[in-house]
């Protein structure tokens, strides 16, 4: 995968519009039923960076980023604003807020995952692109230490541990993460003229699939 680590700058992606879709095939058969199948297991997330363009010098930024990125051709780190932490947003991150698996004395490689709940059902997220920095993760009741405890790879988002965590030990976490993403265009077309009159430049921006 050709990645650039970089966040978009968050100041643009602030502002901008987007969030997760699926893919699910309707066919509806001859007695009226449907049948509906998902051919992804995890969903994609689209945005639009060009709602957060707000002056001449976000544009500037906006056309350096996309030439440093050769327009479509390498990936980066987008802060999605509506869904960027391991917590909901009125809380405090906590080593303890989702929960990654549990020990069984032989494992030591945890991927970092986000977990979603409406009623009985469940989306378990992976995350590939953690921010390190904000990252806590604790073995049953105890927070760990980073670079004594574990190591974290920071371009898969898989937490490996010094010591496998015990037998029925849950493993957790909390943390903010970003969403691999790149253009979904070969051009941005903007104007002095047209910014003045207020018409917003439309940067689609798509995630990508790392593994």
């Amino acid at each position: 995968m050709q990645f650039h680590d970089v966040r978009f700058p968050a100041k643009l992606s602030f502002g901008s519009v987007g969030g997760p879709e699926r893919r699910t095939d309707v066919v509806a058969i001859s007695n009226g039923f449907e049948e509906r199948n998902a051919p992804w297991a995890h969903s994609r997330r689209r945005y639009d960076a060009g709602v957060g363009i707000r002056s001449l010098d976000d544009v500037d930024v906006m056309i350096a980023f996309f030439e440093a990125r050769f327009g479509q051709l390498y990936a980066f780190r987008w802060k999605d604003w509506s869904d960027y932490r391991s917590c909901k947003p009125s809380l405090d991150i906590t080593a303890f807020d989702q929960n990654l698996g549990e020990g069984d004395g032989i494992q030591v490689d945890y991927q970092i995952t986000k977990t979603y709940q409406s009623g009985i059902h469940t989306y378990v997220r992976p995350i590939s692109k953690p921010v390190i920095a904000t990252l806590k993760v604790a073995v049953g009741s105890v927070e760990m230490q980073e670079a004594v405890d574990y190591v974290v790879d920071a371009a898969t988002g898989v937490i490996r541990f010094t010591v496998p965590p015990q037998l029925g030990a849950s493993v957790t976490a909390g943390f903010e993460f970003d969403v691999p993403v790149r253009f979904d265009t070969n051009s941005i077309q903007t104007s002095v003229a047209s910014f003045q009159a207020g018409e917003i430049p439309t940067v689609p921006i798509i995630e990508v699939r790392l593994s």
